[in-house]
């Protein structure tokens, strides 16, 4: 009697841990984003004015129009006459960039060594203009357009498409940017995603937990040029990273033995 206890006993314990195996212990607060309490309709949004500034090795295009196209041909930078594009080896245009130097300067024609890193696009461009009004009509000031070529967030771990993107827009969320990646799987943390940022040469590293409102008003909520975005594994995936491809036959035959056993010693 004692024996046939015994061996139930082991029958029901092979198939806990089977059970035990074959489950996780997610909740719904692991996996669920802004979940905590909502913002108030009046709030202000922190991020609601955000414009990027520009950085070292940036690479920018810059346009200088005017009326008159002779007038602005000294603005502009000249591959064949005064075109301010190429063709590449596939055969689409391309235009030609400026980079932004380790001292965060460009060297504009006409006009020289100018300094733009930490300038917002609209700055850059007053102070464009403002440089340039002393070479033109005031009746007929220049137009000029500026366009950051190599905006890209790599986006790492957990997402179901990991890589490098390239932002048309010089203006994109967390949110959006991880919608870009095909959004976390199932076995990303989603309360500690990692946000990895050069600032002035140095790596500054800031955990974003998403499922909070307060990343809506977090200073990190837009990306900025070159940011990485890592997401964690969580426990489950970690676990199962150790399983070699035996393991699923291994419990599958675990789970069948400890049935039989139970059913047998009914």
């Amino acid at each position: 009697m004692s024996s046939k206890i015994t061996f139930k006993s082991i029958a029901n314990k092979m198939l806990l841990l089977t059970v035990v195996l074959l489950t996780s212990c997610g909740s719904r607060q692991d996996i669920i984003y802004f979940q905590d309490e909502p913002l108030s309709e009046g709030i202000s949004n922190q991020n609601a004015d955000f414009e990027l500034r520009f950085k070292t090795d940036d690479l920018l295009v810059i346009n200088v129009s005017a009326d008159d196209p002779e007038v602005v041909a000294p603005f502009n930078l000249n591959v064949v006459s005064t075109n301010s594009s190429v063709i590449d080896a596939q055969g689409t245009l391309k235009m030609q960039t400026y980079l932004i130097d380790s001292d965060g300067n460009i060297e504009f024609p006409t006009l020289g060594t100018i300094k733009l890193a930490g300038l917002t696009r609209s700055e850059a461009n007053s102070m464009l203009k403002e440089k340039l009004s002393v070479y033109f009509k005031k009746d007929a000031p220049p137009i000029v357009n500026i366009r950051l070529a190599n905006f890209t967030v790599t986006i790492l771990g957990e997402v179901k498409n990991p890589g490098t993107y390239t932002i048309q827009d010089e203006k994109i969320s967390i949110p959006e940017a991880l919608g870009l990646a095909g959004d976390l799987t199932i076995y990303g943390k989603r309360n500690n995603v990692k946000l990895i940022r050069e600032i002035n040469g140095e790596k500054k590293f800031a955990d974003l937990d998403l499922t909070s409102v307060n990343i809506l008003n977090s200073p990190n909520y837009y990306l900025t040029q070159n940011d990485v975005i890592y997401v964690e594994q969580n426990n489950a995936r970690v676990r199962a990273s150790t399983f070699n491809q035996n393991n699923g036959v291994i419990i599958s035959a675990i789970a069948t033995l400890a049935t039989i056993a139970a059913i047998l010693i009914k």
